[in-house]
């Protein structure tokens, strides 16, 4: 694990923290205490100024109405929060993904990869390899050709051997995701390596995040 130190970016940081949530009129935030603990742990890590009080009641001032609502909230080193909002539409139950594996690599020794900031450019280097037509969803892999996550989502994988889910070890290099988390905490999913052979083999496949929840995908061939 790295030390403490080399993760302490502090207010040089550059970047921005970034939680992405689903607001329900009736039931308030989907996850939020986990998005917030995820982001208070980063803001910890990486040497952010962090005031609960301050971003909930931000989060509170930019919700209401009707409508489910996509909420972005960017931390920065300073402590200052940005919330934007948008509309949500859900995706249709039946949705099923077609996902590819990128070129693209992340490498499993930078610290930064379990934390969700701004700093997005091997993401968008992913997604750029193929247009929406092509990939719903892109993989990308680490150095030593271990499945990492997908650019907006982590991956959870059926080997059809019974047992519960498997996701990518946060050792690989990803992002330590809410939904995947409350999956472990549930016993519904167990970190393991997932070699790209294995990915290639699963018996079926999906992508998920705290947003969207889980969502079926095929591999294209």
């Amino acid at each position: 694990m790295p030390s403490q130190s080399t993760l302490r970016h502090g207010h040089g940081a550059g970047f921005e923290l970034i939680e992405t949530m689903r607001w329900e009129p009736a039931t308030g935030f989907l996850r939020g205490g986990l998005h917030l603990a995820r982001l208070r742990a980063s803001a910890k890590a990486l040497g952010f100024t962090f005031d609960q009080g301050t971003v909930e009641n931000a989060l509170r001032l930019a919700v209401g109405g009707d409508t489910a609502l996509r909420v972005r909230l960017a931390l920065s080193a300073d402590g200052s929060v940005d919330i934007t909002t948008q509309a949500f539409t859900p995706l249709a139950p039946d949705t099923t993904w077609i996902v590819r594996i990128a070129d693209t690599r992340l490498a499993s020794s930078n610290p930064l990869l379990r934390h969700k900031t701004t700093r997005r450019d091997a993401y968008d280097r992913a997604r750029a390899e193929f247009s929406r037509e092509q990939a719903d969803e892109v993989i990308l892999l680490n150095e030593a050709g271990d499945v990492c996550e997908g650019t907006i989502t982590n991956v959870f994988v059926d080997m059809g051997d019974g047992g519960p889910l498997k996701t990518p070890a946060l050792a690989c290099g990803l992002l330590a995701g809410v939904l995947r988390g409350e999956m472990i905490e549930g016993g519904m999913a167990v970190e393991a390596v997932v070699s790209a052979a294995d990915f290639r083999r699963a018996a079926k496949i999906w992508f998920g995040n705290s947003l969207r929840g889980l969502i079926a995908a095929n591999l294209a061939q």
